[in-house]
C-alpha cells in the first residue's frame, strides 16, 4: 500500500513539474469530418478535456506561454475559449473576463461589430471588466480565419487595455488567421490542412 501511494505521489509530482512534455497533444484531439457543415473538418477538443493527463499537459504548456506575457487578466472568447482561459487564469493567479456575443452579458457593456464571411456579428465585454492599462491576454481554443479574435483585440484596445499576446490551443495555419491579428500570437498545435 505504501509503495502504491508513493508511486501515485511521484506520478503527480512528475506531472506538476512538466515531465510529460513528450506528449503529442494532437493524439488527443479528434477530427470530425463534415461538422458543422459539409466540407469542414472540426477539431474537437472535448477528447483532450476528458483525458486528465492530456488536459494537465495542455494547461501546463499554455501557462508557460501566457506567463511570459505577465497578464493581469485573461479574456476568454465565447464559448470554448472559456474552457481554457478560466482555469488558466486560476492557475496563473490572475483575473478572467468573458468576450461574448451580443446580449449575453448582464449590466452595461461595450461592443464591437465585425464582419464575417457571410454577414456581421458583435462581440461584447462588460463596461467595468477591464481597467485602462491592464495587460489582457486573449485566449481561445482555435484560431481559424481570425475574425473573432481580431475583433476581441480591437474591443479590448477600445477600452484602453493593453493586449501583449493572443494565445490559442490550435491554429489552422492554412487559413492565415494570425495575419489579421493586431497582437503577437502563439499556439500550441498547428494544422496545415
Amino acid at each position: 500500500m505504501a509503495v502504491e501511494l508513493t508511486n501515485a505521489v511521484m506520478v503527480c509530482e512528475a506531472r506538476s513539474l512538466g515531465y510529460t512534455n513528450a506528449m503529442n497533444l494532437k493524439d488527443h484531439i479528434r477530427g470530425v469530418p463534415d461538422f458543422p457543415k459539409p466540407g469542414v473538418l472540426f477539431y474537437d477538443i472535448s477528447t483532450l478535456l476528458r483525458n486528465a493527463d492530456a488536459w494537465q499537459v495542455a494547461m501546463g504548456r499554455l501557462a508557460k506561454v501566457v506567463r511570459a506575457h505577465h497578464p493581469d487578466v485573461l479574456a476568454g472568447i465565447e464559448s470554448r475559449g472559456f474552457l481554457l482561459a478560466a482555469p488558466l487564469a486560476l492557475k496563473l493567479g490572475c483575473g478572467f473576463i468573458m468576450l461574448r456575443k451580443r446580449g449575453k452579458l448582464p449590466g452595461a457593456t461595450v461592443g464591437l461589430d465585425y464582419d464575417l464571411e457571410y454577414g456581421t456579428d458583435r462581440i461584447e465585454i462588460q463596461a467595468d471588466a477591464v481597467q485602462p492599462g491592464q495587460r489582457v491576454v486573449v485566449v481561445d481554443d482555435l484560431l481559424a480565419t481570425g475574425g473573432t479574435m481580431a475583433a476581441g483585440i480591437a474591443l479590448l484596445k477600445s477600452v484602453k487595455a493593453e493586449v501583449p499576446a493572443v494565445v490559442a490551443l490550435i491554429e489552422l495555419t492554412f487559413l492565415k488567421g494570425r495575419d489579421r491579428l493586431d497582437a503577437p500570437f502563439e499556439s500550441l498545435i498547428q494544422y496545415d490542412q
